[in-house]
């Protein structure tokens, strides 16, 4: 059919991209202008494929359709008006035009909830059920023919954006599509809506979303849900009195005790408690809800648990004894500060002429004063003025600043002759918290398929939250603004600490990942603590550079630049190497001074919440790292969405890698580095060391299962040589010892989760159907767990799958060139979209530096393989991905360049 599509956002986006797909013709795309320079998403699209799209302000004035545009319009010849998001009045002589009409997607089972705002009031009602309605359009307001309903369960704890996210969005541009091909094939109906049950209600706005305070703590929970995100709930408190606007509510308040601040609120049952959990209100029925997010008037979002942490400095009083020490030290700023003539409660430290070392002189001076208090230089930077200063060492004093240490619920077990203790919740803001709903999933052990532990499942709230976060830390807290040495000495406190608990890090990883336990101790873990300490280096090495211009004359120019951290970034890591993925990344992020949000891979979670633990003893500041297990399709989603997210750090499949990609750029255009998929080759020239060229070649297919993202996806071994070859690999893959990865002589452990294991098993049949040799392997080993053959094939060619796609896993490919046919066998090599490593091995150094030069991949090994190093930069080219981490070069991943000029 030939289709109108009249509406905007990302909904209308993926609906007219369907529609396409489905074979209809888009004749032309109706969308709102732009705004602040910036296009709707589905003009965008629509522009890119050729389609007429056009922008009308109105569609009619006074009443009447605008002559012109009804003309536009017409000309189209469109078939059927498709209206999946629609803020505008479209005329009836538009809606009526089409020989089919028009149809009109609306967020809730209609007669119920008619108007703008209906996901709102399906929250604000309580209701059980919600969903979307696709009508015909008619001259009413929602009142149209029902063509398809679909209804879903409403969560306790749904607020506008989970319903949204959950089944409005996905299921919604499903059931668009499906009505259009109901129209299409003269099947869909009209089913007048009946009257029985209809409901109208007004569009929220922020005006009109004060809370209500005299009804029950259910009603007052649904209010809060159904205004979050927009327009927000809010209400008046304090004294004096401030409007705040409430996030995040939830009824789930079992084992909370309202024992904190109280938070008077005019017009409340009983006054708010501002406890560690966040802040607890009470229903006129004496009921409790709980809220997790303020946010203030001037739009600062905090913790609800921080709301008076803010302006507690402001709220101590003295006792006698305090009042004495305070004299004392105000004695020691003077003496520091001859040039003040009196110290006051506003004088500035710096402003008044000190300097480093008299920050050194002040610390030893007050230590010495109080008994060895521990103080440090940064204390005094961060409270600059005398009184903000007493305010903190008073608070020193009576330990009120010390909040604690993080209480951890770990799963303990006794494995590989120790005890672990394995944290299992969401890390966020420095704690370790209960994902959103308290929702959990189990995390396999691969040895034997056992469950180790329920882990925290996050939710797109717990994305939120600790988004916010690792904002706050950014931009308010201590980690912007300590040295770069300082932040140095901390990354390397950490690397300290991952070494003292190397042991246990890699038996974490054998039990999650299924890691063979020494090459966990050395790669996995080993490589981590390197990459810290590498980048823990760099911390007060990054520096920008003066450039000459033409000068402005008769005056001058100075022209500078500065590096500075992009911000919050999120880091997305794969399940092969757990932990040293995440350092990789997490190292050169942290080092150029951003705050992270990680989200390890759903089936490898335990390490990365270790290493949050480490984080905490390392004293890195709360909210700098955050870690939330849980769906790619939801958490990553989310990250790469995110608009306070500016930069994404991402190691997975092509396909995602292209998703979020497109994520970021649509969100705000964030920042992105891309480590993707590989089918790396490896070219065995007859002139090598043969020996050495077998050893590297088991290593370069086999190495952690195969479960390397730089594995020699295909070998090709030169004629004369090929038959020797392929016998000494087989013999050496039947030595090769697979069994339990914590056993100290094992060489091949189990792969890393059953989804995986069945990908092998489907990769190898196929393999043996397109009329490869199955020299061996091949087959999962009849035992628990997930663990399967080394396997190799043999006269693999170059139309195969095999030839193509990658296996990640244990399969050694392997084709043959004719004997000194150099550039064809480039040319197969290079026969790939990826582009991450590549390999050769020959003693003639003049074919060696030819074949590298030629060779289409970030990674070029000579004579070895798998030889990376926390100095030397990697990733890789064309669709393998761009950006590199490791190196100098990393850093440039998580820096942006400022450019400042001076006249003078």
């Amino acid at each position: 059919m030939k289709i109108a599509v009249i509406g905007q956002s990302l909904f209308g986006q993926e609906v007219y991209g369907h529609l396409r797909k489905e074979g209809h013709e888009v004749v032309g795309v109706f969308t709102v202008p732009d705004k602040d320079g910036k296009a709707d998403p589905l003009g965008l699209e629509a522009e890119k494929d050729g389609v007429p799209v056009f922008k009308f302000s109105r569609w009619r004035a006074k009443g009447q359709a605008l002559p012109e545009v009804v003309a536009k319009y017409q000309a189209l010849g469109a078939e059927l008006n498709v209206l999946p998001f629609c803020s505008q009045f479209i005329p009836m002589e538009i809606i009526n035009a089409p020989r089919h009409g028009s149809i009109i997607y609306h967020p809730s089972l209609l007669p119920r909830h008619r108007g703008a705002s209906a996901i709102n009031w399906t929250l604000i009602h309580g209701d059980k059920k919600g969903g979307f309605s696709i009508f015909w359009a008619d001259d009413g307001l929602d009142t149209g023919d029902l063509l398809l309903q679909k209804e879903c369960e409403v969560l306790p704890d749904d607020t506008v954006s989970t319903l949204y996210n959950r089944f409005l969005f996905p299921e919604g541009i499903k059931g668009m599509v499906q009505a259009v091909r109901l129209i299409a094939e003269g099947k869909a109906p009209r089913l007048p809506q009946p009257e029985e049950g209809a409901t109208y209600e007004g569009i929220q706005k922020k005006e009109t979303a004060k809370i209500d305070w005299d009804q029950p703590a259910e009603a007052i929970h649904n209010w809060i849900r159904g205004n979050d995100k927009v327009p927000g709930a809010w209400t008046e408190a304090c004294e004096p009195l401030q409007k705040l606007t409430f996030f995040n509510s939830t009824l789930n308040t079992s084992g909370l005790v309202p024992e904190g601040d109280a938070l008077p609120i005019p017009g409340a049952h009983r006054p708010g408690v501002v406890t560690k959990a966040g802040l607890i209100l009470f229903g006129n029925d004496d009921k409790m809800l709980l809220v997790k997010n303020i946010q203030l008037e001037d739009g600062k979002m905090i913790l609800a648990s921080n709301f008076f942490k803010g302006a507690a400095s402001s709220a101590l009083e003295l006792t006698e004894a305090e009042l004495v020490t305070a004299e004392a030290v105000r004695s020691a700023w003077q003496r520091i500060l001859p040039n003040v003539l009196e110290v006051e409660d506003s004088t500035d430290f710096f402003k008044s002429g000190a300097a480093s070392v008299d920050v050194v002189r002040l610390v030893e001076e007050v230590k010495e004063l109080c008994d060895g208090l521990e103080l440090e230089n940064e204390d005094v930077y961060m409270a600059t003025t005398f009184g903000d200063f007493i305010q903190l060492l008073v608070r020193k004093l009576r330990g009120d600043d010390e909040e604690g240490e993080c209480s951890i619920d770990y799963v303990e077990m006794a494995v590989n002759k120790r005890t672990l203790h394995m944290p299992h919740q969401l890390f966020i803001g420095g704690a370790f918290v209960d994902a959103d709903g308290a929702k959990t999933f189990e995390t396999i052990n691969p040895t034997d398929g056992s469950v180790i532990c329920r882990v925290s499942l996050a939710q797109v709230t717990d994305v939120d939250k600790a988004v916010a976060a690792a904002k706050d830390a950014f931009e308010n807290g201590r980690w912007g603004k300590i040295s770069a040495r300082d932040r140095g000495r901390l990354l390397y406190r950490l690397a300290d600490l991952m070494e003292q608990h190397q042991e246990e890090l890699a038996t974490i990883e054998a039990l999650d990942a299924g890691a063979v336990y020494t090459l966990a101790l050395k790669t996995h873990v080993g490589m981590s603590i390197q990459t810290f300490r590498y980048f823990a280096g760099w911390c007060d090495k990054i520096q920008g550079s003066t450039i000459p211009i033409n000068q402005a004359r008769p005056n001058r120019n100075l022209t500078l630049t500065r590096k500075e951290p992009v911000g919050v970034c999120g880091i997305i890591i794969p399940w092969n190497y757990p932990l040293m993925m995440l350092s990789w990344k997490t190292a050169a992020c942290l080092a150029a001074g951003n705050t992270v949000v990680i989200k390890p891979a759903q089936v490898t979670p335990l390490t990365a919440l270790k290493f949050a633990e480490l984080t905490l003893k390392a004293g890195i500041p709360k909210g700098v790292v955050n870690v939330l297990p849980g769906s790619g399709s939801l958490i990553g989603q989310r990250l790469s969405d995110h608009p306070d997210v500016r930069k994404i750090g991402f190691t997975g499949s092509t396909e995602v890698g292209k998703h979020i990609m497109k994520s970021c750029a649509i969100s705000n255009v964030k920042k992105v580095s891309l480590e993707l998929g590989g089918k790396s080759p490896l070219i065995i020239f007859a002139d090598c060391d043969l020996n050495k060229a077998v050893q590297m070649g088991m290593s370069s297919v086999f190495f952690n299962k195969g479960e390397n993202c730089i594995a020699a996806g295909r070998l090709f071994v030169e004629d004369s040589i090929h038959d020797e070859f392929v016998q000494r690999v087989v013999q050496e893959v039947r030595k090769m010892k697979v069994g339990n990865p914590l056993d100290r002589d094992t060489d091949h452990g189990p792969q890393n989760h059953h989804a995986h294991l069945m990908k092998l098993m489907e990769y190898c049949q196929r393999g043996v159907k397109e009329g490869a040799t199955l020299v061996c392997g091949g087959n999962q080993i009849p035992r628990p767990g997930f663990f399967f053959e080394p396997t190799v094939f043999t006269d693999v060619e170059d139309h195969m799958f095999i030839a193509k796609e990658e296996s990640f896993g244990p399969v050694m490919i392997i084709s043959r060139f004719a004997d000194g046919d150099v550039d064809t066998v480039l040319s197969r090599a290079n026969a790939t979209e990826f582009g991450l490593a590549s390999g050769v091995f020959t003693r003639d150094i003049n074919k060696a530096l030819y074949v590298s030069d030629k060779l289409q991949a970030g990674t070029v090994f000579v004579n070895t393989y798998n030889k990376t190093d926390v100095a030397a930069p990697f990733g890789g080219f064309k669709q393998s991905g761009f950006g590199k981490d490791l190196g100098e070069a990393a850093l440039n991943e998580y820096l942006r360049v400022k450019t400042v000029t001076f006249e003078y």
